[in-house]
């Protein structure tokens, strides 16, 4: 695998691996092991291990956010946040499916639009970074993914969906197409790094936005993009 993926998903996901092999194994489907190399590690070992990280970091933070919630609404409020769609949006949201390997009859068949396949990619690369750097890294890696997916009611509530969630739709809708997002710079000190992100739309409009973080400057181009959908100028 060359570097370029590899930094791509490491900026999205806001974390550097010291041992790049544990990310590129996280990528590595089960289908692609079989039909290409027997011996070679895919990644349902790391997606065991990061489904249970994942599972007790979100109980943490449930448990602190929500301090007057019973144990089964927190049950409830947890298992949609980790549950297989949701998770499968965050995948698509960080484009891990154009990074995945995986075999020739998988890939024939749709699996890398499959939620199943991008709910383990996640749950492997949170596995991969709980290997690399121990708990805290991990929790502070799933605490930023899932930063805007809180509930903001504690009973029955849905996680929000995000301008990048509401914008997929809307061009998926009208077009059958994804916007596509694009980093074209980031400059500063590592520890305060400006990121500038540009979205393209279907209908060949495009948007730009910078922020602090990759993940903000996507969400602030999808929000001029809806914006603009919203208030078309009149011509």
């Amino acid at each position: 695998m060359s570097d370029a993926p590899l930094e791509d998903i490491q900026e999205r996901i806001g974390y550097r691996f010291r041992d790049r092999d544990l990310l590129h194994t996280a990528l590595i489907h089960s289908s692609y092991a079989n039909e290409y190399n027997n011996s070679l590690q895919h990644n349902e070992r790391l997606e065991f291990l990061g489904d249970a990280v994942l599972e007790l970091i979100i109980s943490e933070a449930l448990y602190l956010k929500y301090p007057q919630t019973r144990e089964g609404d927190l049950t409830r409020m947890r298992a949609r946040l980790v549950s297989e769609p949701a998770l499968a949006d965050m995948a698509r949201r960080l484009e891990l499916q154009s990074h995945l390997y995986l075999g020739r009859g998988e890939e024939i068949q749709g699996g890398r639009e499959r939620d199943a396949i991008l709910c383990d990619a996640i749950e492997s690369i949170l596995g991969a970074v709980f290997l690399d750097s121990g708990f805290e890294s991990v929790k502070e890696v799933i605490l930023r993914l899932f930063e805007d997916m809180w509930p903001t009611h504690t009973t029955r509530s849905q996680p929000r969906k995000d301008a990048k969630s509401k914008l997929q739709e809307i061009t998926q809708k009208q077009y059958q197409e994804r916007p596509k997002y694009y980093l074209l710079d980031s400059f500063g000190p590592e520890h305060a790094k400006t990121y500038q992100v540009e979205i393209a739309l279907p209908d060949g409009s495009t948007h730009t936005a910078e922020a602090s973080s990759l993940k903000k400057a996507e969400q602030l181009a999808a929000e001029k993009a809806l914006q603009e959908m919203s208030h078309p100028e009149e011509g």
